[in-house]
């Protein structure tokens, strides 16, 4: 059973920065791709940044330039670096992980941890 573990979310200001952290039970070298995605209230989850196994990313419009994904396979981790936080970030945000190829959705998730950016 592959187990996603995120944390390092919290309160946060308007232009702070925030590094979550995702913890995979599984070598994360043997997924074919990681992603994040966050899900503010009353709203769908919606996609954020993705890495494949060659280390290639790719992220949603609304936060190029601002939010990192990277990983540490010696540490089965995945992280988010998000810099210049805005209120429009707020939400929970989610990894996920799957072993298919681009054409077929995520199928391992974690519980989530909540970001909020307010003053």
């Amino acid at each position: 059973q592959v187990q996603l573990v995120e944390s390092g979310g919290g309160l946060v200001q308007p232009g702070g920065s925030l590094k979550l952290s995702c913890a995979v039970s599984e070598v994360i070298f043997d997924f074919n791709a990681l992603g994040w995605y966050r899900q503010a209230p009353g709203k769908e989850r919606v996609f954020v940044a993705s890495m494949d196994r060659g280390g290639r990313t790719d992220y949603a419009d609304s936060v190029k330039g601002r939010f990192t994904i990277s990983r540490d396979d010696a540490k089965n981790t995945v992280y988010l670096q998000m810099n210049s936080l805005k209120p429009e970030d707020a939400a929970v945000y989610y990894c996920a992980a799957k072993y298919g190829n681009s054409g077929t959705n995520y199928a391992y998730w974690g519980q989530g941890t909540q970001v909020t950016v307010s003053s």
